[in-house]
């Protein structure tokens, strides 16, 4: 074989080598926010994205359920956002499910809504200090109870949304337990926000468990819908409501798919590049599914439903929990990030794999994560050092990782 030709095979070599050792290594972690017992910083559940401060950095907050506490951490910029993020403590609430940020009363500044189950059973505000300045002044910070929601429910997960387009911020709910449901609080307007007797809680169907909340416009409209995943009792799947233009504002749920499974977290996009937006979700104890919008009114077609193809190294990873899609390698297609629970032992708890529905296709799955870490949740895919790549955050309840993001080794 001629030399040049050698020196090619060789360089070929290399490259698939240097492919090979990226997407197989785990990637490194970096601490966001850590454990702190007398903190009230235990077990971390689930991480939500804004930029409060102005700087076109997302910023994270996040409630502690095992603790007591609910954490803003600010992005410090790409220099030092390997390093802890500076943050603070808004609110002290126990058996927090989730948190979220908004401005409900119009000011400019953000607040935090906190979701609480256990035995607080409550909705919370946390007002955000008048002056910029104080933000990371745990003393200036505000918290009250919603009392149209407090100890009503298991309150499990929220989204912010204006409901009845009257250009202020309501609130999406989603509980479990005996009264269940989806809901909204109803924001009274921004004069009328800070005194929370004004609020009131509107229900719009029953639920079990609700898992996910997303509002996104879901079939091109130029309207936001709502998405949720609804994991126990006798009707769970996956629900779509339409925003109407007048009241009661929010349509009546369509069952899309995924009847009589336990759906977990879920995403939205276009899977099958055909320009209209599908779901990916996970489905306990070990699947992966996709819904395929119709070409027709998504709201009285049916849905396509299909399992992903079969994971060769499914049993390296523990259960199903979240999933997102997202060009982890920017020269390649969109793939199906996915977090666990029960990644006990030798486990990993962070992945991604291809996307494909062909059963007789055999598809590998990819670590992320390691074996370090037991109960994750939701994901966020952003390129949080600024080197063209998308970094994932996510949190982790039980191995006391805290709040974290691991760093995309492709560039």
């Amino acid at each position: 074989m001629p030399m040049k030709a050698i020196a090619s095979l060789l360089v070929l070599s290399s490259v698939i080598i240097a492919q090979k050792s990226l997407d197989s290594a785990p990637w490194t972690r970096h601490t966001i926010d850590a454990v702190s017992n007398e903190a009230g910083k235990r077990g971390a559940d689930g991480v939500k994205l804004a930029d409060v401060n102005r700087d076109r950095l997302p910023d994270v907050v996040t409630g502690w359920e095992n603790g007591d506490a609910i954490r803003v951490c600010l992005n410090p910029g790409k220099e030092k956002v390997r390093e802890p993020w500076p943050a603070v403590t808004v609110g002290r609430v126990k058996g927090a499910e989730d948190a979220i940020f908004t401005d409900l009363d119009g000011d400019l500044r953000v607040d935090v809504v906190s979701a609480c189950e256990g035995k607080t059973k409550s909705l919370f505000v946390h007002w955000a200090p008048s002056d910029p300045g104080e933000y990371l002044n745990s003393a200036a910070w505000e918290t009250e109870v919603f009392p149209c929601a407090d100890k009503k429910a298991l309150w499990m997960f929220l989204t912010t949304f204006d409901v009845d387009r009257d250009g202020d911020a309501d609130v999406i709910t989603g509980s479990k337990g005996p009264n269940g449901a989806v809901g909204w609080l109803v924001n009274p307007g921004h004069a009328k926000a800070r005194n929370l007797a004004n609020w009131k809680w509107k229900e719009l169907a029953k639920a079990s468990w609700i898992m996910t909340i997303r509002d996104i416009d879901l079939d091109g409209d130029g309207h936001r819908e709502i998405i949720y995943s609804d994991r126990k009792g006798d009707k769970p799947g996956i629900y779509a409501m339409s925003h109407l233009t007048a009241a009661p504002w929010i349509s009546e749920p369509v069952l899309l798919g995924f009847a009589e499974r336990e759906v977990m977290f879920l995403d939205v996009a276009d899977l099958n590049g055909d320009g209209k937006k599908d779901i990916a979700a996970a489905i306990r104890p070990e699947d992966f599914g996709y819904l395929f919008q119709p070409d027709s009114d998504p709201w009285r077609s049916k849905w396509k439903q299909s399992l992903s193809s079969p994971i060769t190294n499914r049993s390296d990873f523990g259960g199903s929990k979240a999933v997102r899609i997202g060009k982890i390698d920017p020269e390649r297609e969109p793939v199906i990030t996915a977090t666990c629970e029960h990644a006990n032992g030798k486990l990993s708890g962070v992945f991604h794999f291809p996307f494909s529905i062909d059963p007789a296709r055999e598809i590998q799955a990819t670590d992320i994560s390691g074996p370090d870490g037991v109960k994750f949740d939701r994901i966020e895919l952003i390129d949080l050092d600024s080197d063209g790549d998308l970094d994932l955050m996510t949190c982790e309840e039980k191995f006391g990782l805290g709040v974290f993001w691991y760093e995309n080794p492709h560039r």
